[in-house]
């Protein structure tokens, strides 16, 4: 099957070579060159602007987009107005699912197909596939079925090759918008998996505080009976234990064990934590409909303080400690 592929960053260029490699023709754009003519060379079909991009597909026009959210919207309408009636336009990329459903409208009304990818499986998905959430007009989802079907994991041990797609790592989850719904939610609730699996490791980390040198003063909090944290523990070797038939295991858990072996202190990292947008969109959603999210809630309001965005509420804490009672800052170490 023929399918044109804009947007070649992480994600998109091995979506490209996984594609080629399940005998898809692939056409591809980017803003950088160098980037076509890399998947050139391994057999794409190039393009070196959006006309040529959408002329060398051949009706009925296939085109992923894989692209920023917020230029999503902008880059949809460009396509689409060189595109006729049947084609279908795919968003793979972290699109707010509000975008989805009116850019699904204004495309309708031309006769073209919005089709919503949620798409989860990062750098690693060239290899081990990718796990999608399929938002659109059932004709479009099936026209597209060999391609999310080369895309998405596949069959794995003890399920067949004609088990549902559900089974195989991809799901129409409903019409357009639906997808992005929940890719959506699955990145809400990757934040909390992840700041839990964070909170846990740095308990363990603090640990051997009873081993510590604490200052005797106003400004440093004691630590009750020390004698109880005096484990000096292998952070990456707890990791790893996990992996082998923990309830808390997972392929997150295998990458957090993986980056503590070879950075145990993880000292080429700043500690500033960025969100895309799909945590936010998942709590408004949660606010929306009445649903308590409080694990999610904290975990984004974590980065958020991570990005620097408590530093000032921090001061005035400080300010306000030393206008009632005099208490002067302890210098950062």
């Amino acid at each position: 099957m023929q399918i044109g592929m804009m947007g070649l960053g992480r994600m998109g260029a091995n979506m490209v070579r996984r594609l080629m490699r399940g005998g898809h023709e692939c056409v591809v754009y980017d803003i950088n060159a160098a980037s076509v003519e890399a998947l050139v060379a391994e057999g794409a079909v190039g393009a070196t602007s959006l006309e040529d991009f959408v002329g060398a597909l051949k009706p009925p026009r296939c085109v992923w987009l894989m692209l920023p959210a917020a230029i999503t919207p902008k880059i949809a309408g460009q396509v689409a107005a060189l595109m006729a009636e049947g084609d279908i336009v795919i968003d793979g990329g972290n699109s707010n699912y509000r975008d989805a459903v009116d850019q699904a409208k204004r495309l309708g009304d031309r006769g073209l197909s919005y089709v919503d990818v949620g798409t989860s499986g990062g750098v690693w998905g060239l290899d081990r596939g990718y796990c999608l959430m399929i938002g659109g007009p059932d004709q479009a989802v099936r026209h597209l079925d060999p391609i999310f079907s080369t895309l998405a994991p596949g069959a794995g041990e003890g399920v067949s090759a004609d088990a549902p797609t559900a089974q195989r790592g991809y799901l129409h989850c409903g019409p357009s918008g639906a997808g992005h719904f929940v890719k959506m939610v699955h990145n809400g609730i990757e934040y909390g998996l992840m700041a839990a699996y964070a909170e846990g490791i740095n308990i363990l980390k603090a640990a051997n505080s009873g081993n510590q040198a604490r200052e005797a003063d106003a400004e440093t909090s004691p630590l009750a009976e020390p004698h109880y944290y005096q484990f000096d523990i292998d952070l990456a070797g707890v990791t790893e234990v996990w992996r082998h038939g923990s309830v808390i295991g997972s392929w997150l858990l295998d990458l957090t064990s993986e980056a503590l072996k070879k950075d145990p202190a993880l000292e080429k990292f700043g500690g500033r934590v960025s969100d895309s947008g799909e945590g936010r969109w998942t709590l408004k959603a949660a606010v929306d409909t009445g649903v308590p999210a409080p694990v999610l809630s904290s975990a984004l309001f974590s980065r958020f303080s991570s990005q620097g965005e408590s530093e000032f509420a921090d001061k005035l804490l400080s300010a306000m400690r030393y206008a009632f009672g005099g208490h002067v800052e302890k210098p950062k170490e």
